[in-house]
């Protein structure tokens, strides 16, 4: 079965469109526990509760990982247990379907990461 997480981010130029609110609501059903975040510009968050400090760290490099590997960083909050990430496109604005795909991303590894 083919989802998100299978996808190539395809990095986009500066000043391309954000995808619309229909492609937002459409995308957004595919990724569980991510919500849409309104400041200056949409972003997406999501926070994963994990069950200590290791653990966190341990998610936190693997998601700056993909990160690095497709050149499009995430803001990473790292706590005891807790991490959260917030994705967007920051040379268009808004959100782009990256955004989408690497936050599929981030929720592969983050059940590689607690499993056990």
């Amino acid at each position: 079965m083919h989802t998100l997480a299978d996808e190539k981010v395809i990095l986009s130029k500066k000043g391309g469109p954000a995808i619309s609110k229909e492609e937002i609501e459409s995308l957004l059903s595919q990724i569980r526990g991510w919500t849409l975040l309104n400041e200056d510009c949409d972003k997406l968050t999501k926070a994963y509760s994990l069950p200590d400090y290791e653990t966190a760290v341990a998610l936190t490099r693997k998601i700056a990982a993909i990160a690095q590997q497709v050149n499009h960083h995430p803001v990473i909050v790292l706590e005891w247990g807790k991490v959260t990430v917030t994705w967007w496109t920051h040379v268009i604005g808004g959100l782009h379907k990256n955004d989408f795909i690497l936050a599929a991303k981030c929720d592969r590894v983050a059940m590689l990461v607690t499993a056990p």
